[in-house]
């Protein structure tokens, strides 16, 4: 009877079974899984993790999400770039064009799309897509939940080198300045990043250069975000696009939330996706 249930399900399309492929690829410091759907032409989604490493987007709780992505079309790559085996072991001195090896090598599968090529990364995972957005031409749309305007030191316990390095420099960074270690010992940490951003000078030659990304831009933040004054630092990245007369779609959307809030809101990235990304 049981199986009489699931002909009928599977007759009346009331049932459907989603066949993907998934396959790890070979990259030197970079965990990369790529998850590929049957069809043919797929734009190709890649999945960054924030301050809590690992290969989030591999994980058990991404896992519906990451699997909806690949029901609407999409094939998707899941990167963890520090805090897994043969990665680095903690965020620091992460080198952005290793990352973007590993989405050189997803772009070969022959069920790419070569011409569309999405990252999506929250917190940390977010300014890693907007420098990757910055640097390569071939990354034609960014989305950033939780994102920072600018680059900052890496989590070591000097806290006196990059998060990010290229083409093995580090880049420039806000430095921890005395009035923030009050807030550091506290545990304030969104206390902590404005008071670091009080060093304007630094802050400027930190910035994320957004107005070179080649494709639309999508920021999501929390009113109440307890890391990052994240809506300011969202506003900061649109006033620059509107400076310098960005010619790609963006917008940025503030919830009313804390850090991790933009992630509960998948339905307006898929809705921007299908909107500036694959129909473009």
């Amino acid at each position: 009877m049981r199986y009489l249930k699931l002909f009928f399900l599977f007759a009346c399309g009331l049932f459907t079974f989603s066949a993907y492929a998934q396959d790890t690829l070979k990259v030197n410091n970079v965990e990369a899984i790529l998850y590929t759907g049957e069809g043919k032409n797929q734009p190709l989604v890649v999945g960054l993790g924030g301050s809590e490493g690992g290969n989030a987007w591999a994980s058990r709780r991404w896992k519906k999400t990451r699997q909806e992505f690949v029901d609407k079309g999409y094939a998707f790559l899941a990167i963890g770039y520090f805090g897994c085996k043969g990665t680095p072991k903690i965020l620091d001195k992460i080198a952005i064009d290793e990352v973007h090896k590993a989405i050189e090598e997803a772009r070969k599968n022959p069920r790419i799309n070569k011409k569309k090529i999405a990252v999506i990364g929250g917190s940390r995972g977010a300014d890693l897509a907007l420098l990757l957005g910055s640097y390569y031409k071939d990354i034609t749309c960014v989305v950033g939940m939780s994102a920072s305007h600018a680059v900052f030191p890496g989590h070591t316990q000097e806290f006196t080198t990059s998060c990010w390095t290229f083409a093995g420099k580090e880049l420039p960074f806000v430095p921890v300045n005395e009035e923030a270690v009050p807030f550091m010992m506290k545990g304030n940490l969104r206390g902590t990043f404005e008071a670091m951003l009080k060093d304007t000078l630094a802050e400027q030659k930190s910035l994320i250069k957004v107005e070179n990304i080649h494709g639309p831009v999508l920021l999501l933040s929390g009113t109440r975000d307890e890391m990052i004054p994240a809506v300011e630092m969202g506003e900061k990245m649109i006033n620059r696009l509107k400076n310098h007369k960005f010619k790609y779609f963006y917008e940025h959307v503030v919830y009313e939330g804390t850090h991790a809030e933009p992630t509960n809101h998948f339905d307006k990235i898929f809705d921007f996706l299908e909107t500036n990304f694959v129909k473009k």
